[in-house]
């Protein structure tokens, strides 16, 4: 493995009556909010370009240290709003996609069993990262290699087989999704009886939301803190195509089993209900999210002004505390306001996924078709969003026309 710069069975003597879990049905709000963060994605990797602490272009791809893989395309543009737009988005959206993503875990395994389970989450993020890895990124970064002055696609390959490693661009939470997926199943095979656990979890979330969130923020920063003062807060660990940021892992474990603890227990009648206390007290979560936020970039910015092992320590907490804020924040005004379903929406949430598996390829080509543009860092940005958005879109939509790919994505 190399890192390199750029997460005795319970009983029935022990436990209560089991809570039966209630059949799955489809969650409205839930599947709008995994379509959303889906455009926050597009969005956080359309205005990358133009941030203010984004590097400069590198010399060649094998140059160290290889922020290309994060920042495919730099213009000389840059914007402070971007900036900040950026780091808001860094501090949850990824950790909420975890949490989404176990949502439905546990109801799954009950349902199918773990080889079926398995068998459906191998087809659905194990070919898509496999064709990612080895179509989509290593289209989204030629226009890294044309803007360093690179010409023709042989001197492209030979900088790119000589990395030693094989960057795989925004594919790399599916390959790390369905690795926690076969943690969960082997918690599954090993503890039956867990279950029983979660959903009891889920009901005392259910009733005191603030309790919850306590609890993970308490688990995110106990799995965040040691990894960040070890290696740092932007440190990432490579094996092959197999990319993670190293001090991220647990966090987005904990983030993972937290959406695995939720979804054991009826969706319409745990922390996500329509008419919940969650729902109920989304203005309190909006403005804990703006606080939170607020404290986090202030801390952020002490360090680098001052870098103390004390204000690391306070900034790294800060940085759980408002990813913790806004994950709440954002699940609270999509359960609260999302009530029918639009055909606009579902289109996007049908093809939200797909998205995601191809949208590196249109960032990094429009960013690239405009760097030699004068128009200002936001109109840039704005345009790059936006032609992603719609390419991708009519992308997937066609390519799901397809059945075999329709099975898949």
């Amino acid at each position: 493995m190399e890192t390199a710069v750029a997460p005795p069975p319970l009983t029935q003597t022990i436990l209560p009556a089991p809570v039966a879990s209630p059949p799955p049905q489809y969650n409205l709000a839930i599947g709008y909010l995994r379509a959303w963060v889906t455009l926050m994605v597009l969005a956080h990797h359309a205005v990358l370009a133009y941030c203010t602490f984004a590097p400069p272009p590198p010399r060649s791809l094998l140059a160290q240290p290889r922020w290309w893989g994060a920042f495919p395309v730099v213009d000389v543009q840059r914007s402070n709003i971007f900036s900040v737009f950026v780091l808001f988005n860094d501090r949850f959206f990824m950790a909420l996609m975890f949490f989404l993503s176990g949502l439905f875990v546990w109801s799954s395994l009950e349902r199918k069993g773990s080889k079926t389970f398995l068998r459906d989450r191998g087809l659905r993020l194990g070919i898509p990262f496999i064709v990612a890895a080895a179509v989509i990124a290593p289209l989204a970064y030629y226009p890294t290699y044309l803007q360093i002055g690179g010409r023709g696609v042989a001197g492209y390959w030979a900088q790119w087989s000589a990395l030693r490693q094989w960057p795989a661009g925004p594919a790399w939470f599916v390959w790390l999704l369905l690795a926690f997926d076969l943690l969960a199943a082997a918690i599954f095979v090993l503890a039956p009886h867990s279950g029983d656990l979660l959903r009891r979890c889920s009901s005392g979330a259910a009733r005191r939301p603030v309790m919850f969130f306590s609890g993970l923020f308490a688990a995110a920063a106990l799995a965040y803190l040691p990894l960040a003062l070890r290696y740092g807060p932007l440190r990432w660990t490579t094996f092959g195509p197999f990319y993670f940021q190293t001090s991220r892992l647990l966090l987005y474990l904990v983030y993972f089993f937290a959406g695995v603890t939720v979804g054991a227990y009826s969706l319409g009648r745990g922390l996500l209900a329509a008419g919940g206390n969650l729902a109920r007290r989304y203005p309190l979560w909006i403005l804990a999210c703006a606080l939170a936020f607020l404290a986090s970039l202030s801390a952020s910015t002490a360090i680098v002004k001052t870098p103390t092992l004390a204000l690391a320590i306070v900034a790294f907490v800060a940085f759980v505390l408002s990813g913790a804020a806004s994950s709440f924040a954002f699940l609270a005004c999509f359960v609260r306001f999302v009530k029918r379903d639009h055909r606009v929406f579902d289109s996007l949430r049908d093809n939200a996924y797909g998205m995601y598996l191809v949208h590196y390829v249109f960032v990094s080509w429009l960013q690239y078709a405009l760097l030699r543009s004068a128009l200002p860092a936001l109109a840039k940005g704005s345009l790059v969003f936006a032609g992603t958005v719609l390419l991708s879109w009519a992308a997937v939509a066609g390519l799901r026309r397809i059945p075999a790919v329709a099975r898949v994505i």
